[in-house]
């Protein structure tokens, strides 16, 4: 298990936590209206009895606790459990059995800032930086160096175009910026560092250190080994919904890149 001091302040703690998802049927008039108002007077017991709902357990019995100051990598193969687990200590999704603590508000890269597609990149930059709580004057005062740390400018004025015209890429890219342009008490990021070229990634991975000392923790789910190593000093592996290991980086993806044959799902 990776090494944790007692001086240092936790800021998640994972508690025996189960999350299932249930997944309903497909038979005969599952889209109707009828069948959607029977599912809802029925309740879920004689729902799930009556129309075959099969529940799949997406996270079992995780426990770890994370401390300020740490940046903690989640790996696995697809389907482990990662996003799932990400979006349950964000508040996103309840969990069957067990309890998570957090201290202050965990910000989900993408919920966070959340974008309208209709409305322009600087909208949505001044939009997202209230969502996350800043002030209309922390995000004036904060709002060129979100657009340059983004570079969705640098081949035209995108930001002045409304985001359904954006590449995924830079939507994503613009998305990464405006959440770190505030620092947070636990920020959770999903892939954030696959997008992008290896200038806008060493951007972020920096960034991401500077979060560190600021803020309290960053968990990265990613897929790539190396922003991993990068960026992390901890690393949780997940494999079919359990915490396989929990410890330094080095070691943890010597045995993922063993299991999985070279790290590459």
């Amino acid at each position: 298990m990776a090494d944790t001091s007692l001086d240092r302040a936790p800021t998640v703690i994972v508690d025996q936590v189960d999350i299932v998802y249930r997944v309903h049927g497909t038979g005969a008039g599952r889209g109707t209206a009828t069948a959607a108002l029977n599912r809802i007077i029925g309740g879920r017991k004689k729902t799930e009895a009556r129309a075959g709902v099969r529940k799949v357990h997406a996270v079992k019995k995780v426990s770890f606790t994370a401390y300020k100051g740490e940046a903690i990598g989640l790996i696995g193969t697809n389907g482990s459990g990662k996003s799932t687990l990400l979006k349950a200590v964000a508040g996103l999704l309840p969990v069957e059995r067990g309890r998570i603590f957090t201290h202050g508000q965990p910000s989900l890269l993408g919920v966070n800032a959340a974008m309208m597609n209709d409305l322009t990149g600087e909208r949505n930059v001044r939009l997202g930086g209230l969502a996350m709580g800043m002030s209309r004057e922390q995000v004036q005062e904060r709002y060129d160096d979100i657009v340059d740390f983004s570079g969705i400018n640098e081949k035209g004025d995108f930001i002045t175009l409304p985001m359904r015209t954006y590449s995924s890429g830079m939507a994503a890219r613009l998305r990464f910026s405006i959440a770190a342009a505030k620092d947070h008490d636990v920020l959770l990021i999903d892939e954030a560092l696959a997008t992008g070229d290896r200038s806008f990634q060493k951007r972020s991975e920096a960034r991401i250190r500077e979060l560190r000392k600021h803020a309290g923790t960053v968990f990265l789910v990613s897929h790539n080994n190396k922003s991993i190593r990068d960026t992390c000093d901890r690393v949780l592996w997940l494999e079919r919904g359990e915490l396989r290991m929990d410890g330094p980086t080095g070691d943890v993806l010597k045995e993922y890149e063993r299991f999985t044959g070279g790290g590459k799902d």
